[in-house]
């Protein structure tokens, strides 16, 4: 019984991997930036980020893909940043700050058709992303997270077997930085904790 299901198993995975399309393009987008802060009292405005790189599509059965991407990702935001300590009001001015990471988004996709030239699908996935740029920002004792995790969400559209378009919203799964404010306390700041995440909207070509 024991072989027979290895063997099953084995034909299972064999025709799932027969069946497979695979398709190598090269992605990019803008990223309209939302960054939120562990208090209501600082806030942001959104600017727009862009992102660029290659990726790919494995064609499933059932409708079902998988596409992968290894992008270059730039996030800005604008952020204005006011805090009370001991009834002090402060306040500091950080303009355009920018996150540079190299992200990894791996997302599974389902689709229905539209006709032999179009299609819609919704996909969903985790995405792992890596810092590049400057760790620290002096200006506002700012520190990005070396590393961090998000999800992505979002619909999409294939166009000519080809040509994709697609809209998701990046939901960060922790912060992404942080700074200190205020006077220290026997060696330790009151630490403020920062998310980027927000909107991405983009295109792929296949070839």
């Amino acid at each position: 019984m024991k072989k027979i299901f290895i063997i099953l198993s084995v034909m299972l995975m064999t025709a799932v991997v027969a069946e497979a399309k695979i398709k190598f393009g090269v992605r990019a987008g803008a990223n309209i930036t939302e960054m939120s802060f562990s208090t209501d009292v600082l806030d942001a405005k959104n600017r727009t980020g862009f992102y660029l790189g290659p990726t790919v599509k494995i064609g499933l059965p059932l409708g079902f893909d998988v596409d992968a991407s290894v992008i270059y990702n730039q996030w800005e935001a604008d952020p204005d940043l006011y805090y009370t300590v001991d009834d002090t009001s402060n306040s500091i001015k950080a303009s355009n700050l920018k996150r540079k990471v190299i992200a990894l988004p791996l997302n599974l996709r389902k689709g229905f058709g539209l006709g032999d030239k179009a299609s819609v699908f919704v996909f969903a996935g985790p995405q792992f992303s890596y810092n590049i740029g400057d760790k620290k920002i002096k200006e506002i004792d700012w520190e990005w997270k070396t590393t961090d995790i998000s999800i992505n969400v979002g619909v999409g559209a294939m166009l000519l077997n080809f040509l994709e378009v697609k809209a998701n919203y990046n939901i960060p799964c922790g912060k992404t930085g942080e700074f200190k404010v205020g006077e220290a306390v026997d060696g330790v700041y009151d630490t403020l904790r920062g998310k980027t995440g927000g909107w991405q909207i983009g295109a792929a070509v296949y070839f």
